[in-house]
């Protein structure tokens, strides 16, 4: 979340950044903001002082003992007991208003970056860079799902009769290819120098509130209400909060850590080609890569960020595309985001499979993540996050634009991870 003296002192440049998000009601909640943290200051002070005066009475208490003046000091002890109801008083009051000025807070989303646009949806959004030759397949090529059906390497309706609509199960040739693309992903990554981890799939709401997703993306998680849990969006979530409440070195930097799970996420209903097979699903894979980073150097990472990711489609030889989200499209946590996206042949359209995002100190706040600098004193770390990659979609782009005559070929880089060439 953002700092509270930062709003007090840059009041003019919050709102102009929450308006580049088309955010309603922002001065009125800043202004909320600001009522609210000059009462908390001042009650603070208010705090301090009385606990200050009770404390110098004390002394005074102890030294009339110690001098024979018992009946003074007896009458002093009144006045620090009145001073202590006043304290306590004080010190209910100022944890009230921290809590509503808190819940305020967590209500703000971050300050996007200058370079990013104004704009109310993906509209507005920026395509930054594109590559790869997209495929003339023919009159005759299959979206994935047909595919799936016709090699039997997903099936849909078994998925369905077990859990629900958007929970596939893989079978054969198709669930080894969803492995090998994990170990080539992973492989990949730690190439890069991430470090690899695995990560609990529910995490607390201590967890969730720390990196954004709670209270905004409450009603899209699924939550274990007997044991307060959430089933985790993304790897983004547990593998961050490893490092939630710590002090790192200076020296530490860059922190890079990489890790697989599935993915929950509960989605809106929805019909149509767009949310067909594994467009959209309340269960996925994805390898999430994570960064934690000196502020004078998130956004040269984040390029890095970028230009992994782009090797990574590049040596699958898939067309995709970069784009830089507008204000309103990006997400309550970030400061810059850039999307991938990966040209579906079949269905004729492009569906996003990676985010690369900075989100400067937003997390760090909540996360009380912070580091010594070299003048000894703490500072509030970058954190940055990526996917590398979404499996579903990734997958889904393999099928429809490696299908051929004789069936599905598997990319090179691919083969030594699957053990096979085709899926016929």
């Amino acid at each position: 979340m953002l700092q509270v003296p930062f709003i007090r002192e840059n009041k003019t440049t919050v709102l102009e950044g929450l308006a580049k998000r088309s955010f309603a009601n922002a001065e009125a909640l800043i202004d909320q903001v600001l009522t609210a943290d000059e009462n908390r200051r001042a009650t603070q002070v208010s705090l301090d002082n009385t606990l200050a005066e009770s404390n110098k009475i004390s002394k005074e208490i102890g030294a009339l003992y110690k001098s024979g003046k018992a009946q003074e000091a007896n009458r002093l002890k009144e006045q620090t007991g009145q001073l202590k109801d006043s304290a306590k008083e004080l010190s209910d009051k100022l944890t009230e208003i921290t809590a509503v000025l808190d819940q305020l807070l967590y209500q703000i989303p971050n300050i996007p970056h200058a370079s990013v646009k104004a704009g109310s949806s993906e509209e507005d959004n920026e395509i930054v860079f594109s590559e790869g030759a997209i495929p003339n397949l023919g009159k005759n090529a299959l979206p994935h799902w047909e595919l799936a059906k016709k090699y039997d390497i997903i099936d849909f309706e078994l998925g369905t009769k077990i859990s629900g609509a958007g929970f596939p199960v893989y079978k054969g040739k198709g669930a080894r290819l969803q492995r090998a693309l994990i170990n080539y992903f992973l492989d990949k990554n730690i190439a890069a120098g991430y470090t690899e981890v695995q990560v609990p799939h529910l995490v607390n709401t201590a967890s969730a509130t720390a990196t954004g997703q709670l209270p905004d993306k409450d009603g899209q998680m699924y939550h274990s209400t007997v044991d307060d849990l959430y089933l985790i969006p993304t790897a983004e979530v547990p593998i961050t909060n490893m490092f939630r409440g710590n002090l790192v070195q200076e020296s530490d930097f860059p922190i890079c850590v990489t890790g697989y799970t599935p993915c929950f996420r509960r989605e809106a209903g929805s019909y149509g080609a767009h949310v067909r097979g594994l467009n959209r699903l309340h269960q996925f894979d994805k390898v999430e890569i994570v960064r934690i980073e000196h502020p004078n150097n998130s956004y040269t990472a984040l390029e890095g960020m970028v230009t992994h990711i782009k090797n990574i489609l590049r040596a699958l030889k898939l067309p995709y595309r970069i784009l830089r989200l507008c204000g309103g499209d990006t997400g309550f946590t970030a400061a810059l985001t850039f999307d991938f996206e990966l040209f579906s042949t079949a269905q004729d359209r492009w569906l996003e499979i990676s985010s690369a995002s900075n989100f400067e100190t937003f997390q760090a706040n909540r996360l009380k993540l912070r580091f010594k600098n070299k003048e000894g004193k703490s500072e509030l770390a970058h954190t940055l996050n990526g996917s590398s990659l979404a499996l579903p979609r990734v997958l889904a782009g393999i099928l429809e634009n490696y299908q051929t005559e004789q069936g599905i070929q598997i990319p090179e880089v691919l083969i030594p991870y699957t053990g096979f060439e085709f899926i016929d």
